[in-house]
């Protein structure tokens, strides 16, 4: 038997539905899910789960240490603690912006205060430029902009500025966060894409002004394709498994405005019955498939070979099994991306 975990939480429509699902779906191959359950973990102790589904860890220190730890014992984990550990949006902009997608013009700024518990004082920061030149960065990024930070979500800290007194009344509400300012992309379209492994990509029209989903096929219908290259592209480079990236189109053009959600909202009373259940249908087969056939050294980023850097994961360390396997990317096995 092989065990799926799933470990969350504050949700309460996906995690019951999620593990009804997968033990539906999985019997015929020996696949049941249940809720992880931790209480104090031993260094070396054996792998419990082929597959785990984390939705919590970044908000829970022990959990990220144990799925980093079960990782190392051969557990899949979606999405890979390690990126997810070192990951943050501003990379993501950059990396994407390599990639050809379109990204807005981003800074990244000093952070405008820090926690309380570390010793920061002026003589720490003898690297940063003072004054900053504000002008001069809405002058590159235009006006108006967003402020928001450099890692996060839930719409937490997030402004829009026209101007420099906006961009400093609402930068000085923002310690201890770093955050980057971003121009502001006037939409004509709004999507959200949500994705399971690396190709498997659903385009979603949301309406970030009521903040919901809308179920409307043809609205997506006609940038289907091109939105769901980039979010391949970008899948592929990062090594996540299960995320949420949000496009905004102007002119025709997709802008990718965030690519960092790898515990995207799945509550059925806010993406709607549809897609409540298209998403724990796809979860659900998601892991199955991993249970079966995915390894541990599987969703590590690939950024530096699809870039020209060096040889895949070469920068973020990972296992040999990984390397040698993607030493023939070049020409991979019949069927080989679809299991990354």
């Amino acid at each position: 038997m092989k065990k799926v975990g799933l470990l969350c939480g504050r949700e309460y429509s996906f995690p019951p539905a999620f593990i009804v699902r997968v033990n539906e779906l999985g019997k015929k191959d020996g696949v049941a899910a249940e809720f992880v359950k931790l209480g104090g973990t031993r260094m070396g102790e054996p792998a419990r789960y082929s597959v785990i589904v984390d939705r919590i860890s970044h908000e829970v220190e022990y959990y990220r240490g144990y799925l980093k730890h079960a990782v190392l014992q051969g557990t899949y984990v979606i999405n890979n603690p390690f990126w997810w550990t070192a990951d943050d949006k501003y990379f993501n902009y950059s990396v994407a912006a390599k990639l050809g997608i379109a990204i807005p013009r981003t800074v990244l700024l000093p952070q405008k205060g820090y926690p309380s518990d570390v010793d920061i004082t002026s003589e720490s920061l003898h690297n940063l430029e003072y004054p900053v030149d504000w002008d001069g960065l809405l002058d590159y990024v235009g006006r108006p902009a967003i402020l928001k930070p450099f890692s996060g979500g839930g719409w937490k800290h997030v402004y829009k500025v026209s101007n420099k007194e906006e961009l400093l009344a609402a930068y000085d509400k923002t310690s201890p966060y770093c955050m980057t300012l971003q121009e502001f992309i006037d939409f004509t379209q709004y999507v959200r894409c949500f994705t399971f492994g690396k190709s498997d990509i659903l385009p979603v029209h949301y309406d970030p002004k009521e903040r919901k989903y809308i179920i409307d096929h043809e609205y997506c219908r006609s940038s289907r394709h091109a939105d769901r290259e980039r979010c391949a592209d970008h899948q592929s480079s990062i090594g996540l498994r299960n995320e949420h990236h949000r496009v905004r189109r102007k002119d025709d053009v997709p802008y990718a405005i965030d690519f960092l959600n790898p515990a995207p909202d799945f509550e059925r009373d806010r993406i709607t019955e549809f897609y409540f259940e298209h998403v724990v249908e796809k979860m659900a087969r998601l892991v199955i498939d991993r249970a079966l056939n995915g390894k541990a050294s599987h969703p590590w980023p690939r950024w530096e070979e699809m870039l020209g850097v060096g040889a895949a994961a070469g920068f973020t360390g990972a296992p040999k099994s990984a390397v040698a396997g993607q030493k023939s990317a070049a020409a991979p096995a019949a069927g080989s991306a679809q299991r990354s």
